[in-house]
């Protein structure tokens, strides 16, 4: 793809030590640091910080972001853009388009003089019933993640990773399954595909998540009957037979001791890797990812046959290698501050 005369792609993004710049716009997307103008993508913490002066995100993300830093969190203003809406910031149109990774969560595309630059955020390419479906964009360069970018990571259908569980909660009627994940996103889709499944009984939560189910119920997403993961009021013979979700960290707690025997699951794309789930003694690993794996990174480069590839963060070195298979001009940017959460 041949570029505008004389626009090259760093004339409209460029990496900088706080993320990923726009020198005619004057604004940053995900930074690392406080800034000035940031561009938000979604609101898992590594992306969105608080502290900065104006933030522009979806308003599901911008509810995310006052939800866990308060309402104070932009030091200057918010400003809410939609799916399919557009601004101008300094001469740079700014538009918002859906990422399938969380809810709220968006790439962010950048157009000048005639260049298009497309910033994915994290995302994935499967359907996910918490959130807008990941939206393709023809673009000069597509800024990608990699956090699953090796051939290993093939991440199964969520349908059997959720009957897996089922099966297993029959199988094991006297004891409690708590199930790991991620507190915004993972656990409000893993809930979901239980109530798809069929599961209607109460589904218990750690408190740590009630806040942020909350948020995604006023948005419209229905996670039915919920109750607090606590033996105040009851027993611990009470969760026999139920389902428990709570943060991957509450695994190793003593609060997971609290009920009947508990069998520890794990809901993440690292579960692929065996070795993972034996090391955090998890028994029922479950392989559900909030990210794109191997094949929906391949196959949505291949759709999109941008004029060059960015890669932010993960492994960087295989998608390099295999976008110079395929001809498409390449380079990983290793951004830092990106972090990979067991919980991906």
């Amino acid at each position: 793809m041949s570029y505008p005369a004389v626009i090259k792609p760093q004339d409209l993004l460029c990496p900088k030590p706080g993320g990923l710049y726009c020198p005619p716009g004057d604004f940053y997307i995900d930074p690392v640091r406080p800034v000035d103008r940031a561009v938000i993508t979604h609101g898992h913490s590594d992306h969105a910080r608080a502290g900065h002066g104006t933030v522009l995100a979806t308003p599901q993300t911008l509810a995310i972001m006052a939800e866990r830093y308060g309402e104070d969190f932009a030091v200057v203003g918010r400003q809410p853009l939609a799916y399919g809406e557009s601004v101008t910031i300094n001469g740079v149109e700014v538009s918002l388009v859906p990422a399938g990774h969380v809810l709220g969560s968006a790439q962010a595309v950048v157009r000048w003089k005639g260049m298009t630059i497309v910033v994915s955020g994290d995302y994935k390419r499967r359907r996910d019933p918490t959130c807008a479906r990941f939206e393709p964009t023809p673009c000069d360069v597509f800024v990608t993640e990699a956090t699953f970018g090796l051939p290993v990571f093939r991440h199964p259908d969520d349908a059997g990773e959720i009957a897996a569980l089922l099966k297993s909660v029959a199988q094991f009627p006297d004891r409690a399954h708590i199930v790991g994940a991620y507190a915004l996103g993972k656990a409000q889709r893993v809930i979901r595909l239980l109530r798809e499944a069929g599961w209607d009984r109460t589904i218990h939560v750690h408190g740590a998540m009630e806040r942020l189910n909350r948020l995604y119920e006023v948005h419209g997403v229905d996670l039915g009957p919920l109750a607090p993961a606590t033996t105040e009021r009851g027993k611990a013979g009470d969760f026999a037979g139920g389902i428990i979700v709570a943060p991957p960290s509450a695994l190793a707690d003593r609060w997971s001791r609290r009920f009947p025997d508990p069998v520890d699951c794990f809901a993440s794309g690292w579960m692929r890797v065996r070795a993972r789930a034996r090391q955090r003694g998890v028994e029922l690993p479950l392989i559900i990812s909030d990210h794109a794996d191997w094949d929906e990174l391949t196959d949505t480069l291949s759709e999109l046959r941008p004029g060059e590839v960015w890669i932010t963060h993960g492994r960087e070195e295989a998608l390099e290698r295999w976008c110079e298979l395929e001809g498409i001009p390449a380079r990983a940017l290793r951004l830092v501050g990106y972090d990979e959460e067991d919980g991906e």
